[in-house]
């Protein structure tokens, strides 16, 4: 079944999708066929025209593969993506390029997802000029609306990455993705190499330019205060699946499965002493390489049973909570 309850045609819909990749062999003497890194595995969601859609988990849950699986930087294993009703995983290569360009990505490192060599105005307009975008002049006056659509001065665009701060590099790199005309951004850890003074501007930048351009967000994070503030649903992904999907305020005040409940434990409060024991994540995350049976969760989880070792859950609606999908045997 989907993992989305929505009323609004989807502007992307993710179905099954899988990303795996081979590994070579750690030595001649292994047997058996080559071991495979299953990144992402039966992954299913929506996202709603101007919806902001969070993904969160831990490090090397798949998240980054994820969304660069969307943007074309990854070939999908199986499974399709859906972009206004046409998989992309099914396109001619000419035919997906020009479909692609309705979903541009934001990366998490500015230090390195901007070219050194090139001036701002030639990061900006390089976008345009690969899909065919106005003439030159057409493309300089984009530059400079761009430019100071994202807060910065015309004249950044004469100058070069290195001459700017983390913050204004991040601002760049949003108006490169603005460039193009997008749908849909995937937001890939926008926040994480910044200075705390500096995430909340460029999170209320992302707010402003959802609601001038009804852009839609695929907000990757392992930021629970910036997906609180920026969300409307928040998807939870551990060991390449998705485990819970929910509207943003159900998830934080109640949320179904134990290993959300153990990430939003996490969360450090003020005044509120030393956590309960036992609610923290206990041990380390598996190795994608050979996930667990059943529930890929269980060695981890304070509620697993002997079925969670043998049966994989299925993402379905918790108890009473029609949007509010949990795949864990014994959700709450």
């Amino acid at each position: 079944m989907s993992s989305t309850i929505t009323t609004t045609a989807p502007l992307l819909y993710v179905d099954k999708l899988a990303v795996h990749f081979p590994m070579a062999r750690t030595s001649w003497l292994q047997r058996g066929p080559s071991p495979v890194l299953q990144a992402v595995s039966d992954v299913s969601f929506s996202i709603t025209p101007g919806e902001t859609l969070a993904l969160v988990g831990e490090s090397g849950c798949g998240k980054t593969t994820l969304g660069r699986a969307l943007v074309g930087l990854y070939a999908a294993t199986h499974g399709a993506i859906r972009f206004k009703g046409e998989d992309l995983t099914a396109m001619p290569a000419a035919q997906q390029q020009k479909t692609r360009r309705a979903i541009q990505m934001i990366f998490q490192d500015p230090y390195e997802s901007l070219n050194p060599r090139l001036p701002v105005s030639d990061v900006i307009t390089e976008p345009l000029l690969i899909h065919g975008i106005g003439n030159r002049a057409e493309r300089a006056d984009r530059a400079r609306e761009l430019i100071a659509q994202v807060g910065l001065p015309v004249d950044a665009l004469n100058r070069y990455p290195h001459q700017f701060s983390g913050g204004q590099r991040q601002r760049i790199a949003i108006a490169r993705a603005l460039g193009p005309e997008p749908e849909l951004i995937v937001a890939d850890e926008p926040l994480s190499a910044l200075d705390v003074s500096i995430q909340s501007q460029i999170l209320n930048l992302m707010s402003e330019l959802r609601e001038q351009r009804h852009l839609s967000y695929l907000f990757i994070s392992h930021d629970l205060s910036a997906v609180h503030h920026l969300a409307d649903r928040v998807a939870v992904m551990y060991l390449g699946r998705l485990v819970e999907v929910a509207p943003r305020a159900e998830l934080f005040a109640s949320p179904s499965h134990p290993y959300t409940k153990a990430l939003l434990d996490a969360i450090p409060r003020i005044g509120q002493g030393r956590r309960a024991r036992g609610r923290t994540i206990q041990g380390d995350l598996p190795s994608p390489l050979k996930p667990p049976s059943g529930c890929a969760f269980h060695p981890r989880c304070p509620k697993a049973q002997a079925i969670c070792k043998v049966e994989a859950p299925v993402l379905m609606p918790a108890p009473s909570r029609v949007q509010q999908l949990a795949a864990c045997h014994f959700k709450d």
